[in-house]
């Protein structure tokens, strides 16, 4: 009676990391909040972050790091408007990470951090307002035009 050799049904191959998720990080709202919306995010340096807190009647959700304060607005705040040069617009609400922060040590691991919460159930900041607000602290006319591609 010969032996034959059958192949090994659970090969043994080293464990392999998963790769990392290579798009940035969500900003993760406060569980209890309606999304009924979806949510995006406008980003604004600091010292503008500073001044819309003060100026605006109403504000959701707002995330700082470093560098960027980040504002919670309904998904699609960006169709046919043109934010300010210096303003960053995250859809998904999906921000990276300052630059050099992924190889420096942090006292603050994970990115921005909420700063401000809402009064009610409602994360938003009223994207009209706050997008006022951006163009007059950085001296840009406000611009939309409905129809037009962004």
């Amino acid at each position: 009676m010969e032996l034959q050799h059958s192949p090994d049904l659970w090969p043994h191959t080293p464990s392999v990391p998963r790769p990392r998720d290579p798009r940035p990080a969500r900003l993760a709202l406060p569980v209890g909040l309606s999304t009924t919306l979806g949510y995006d995010a406008v980003g604004t340096s600091r010292e503008h972050g500073e001044r819309i807190m003060a100026t605006l009647p109403r504000v959701g959700c707002v995330f700082a790091d470093d560098e960027l304060w980040w504002w919670i607005v309904p998904s699609g705040s960006h169709i046919d408007v043109t934010w300010p040069a210096g303003t960053r617009y995250a859809i998904g609400a999906r921000v990276a990470h300052p630059p050099g922060t992924h190889t420096r040590p942090s006292s603050r691991p994970g990115g921005p951090r909420l700063i401000h919460g809402p009064d009610g159930d409602w994360p938003y900041t009223p994207p009209i307002p706050l997008y006022v607000a951006v163009c007059r602290l950085t001296g840009s006319t406000p611009h939309w035009s409905p129809g037009s591609p962004n």
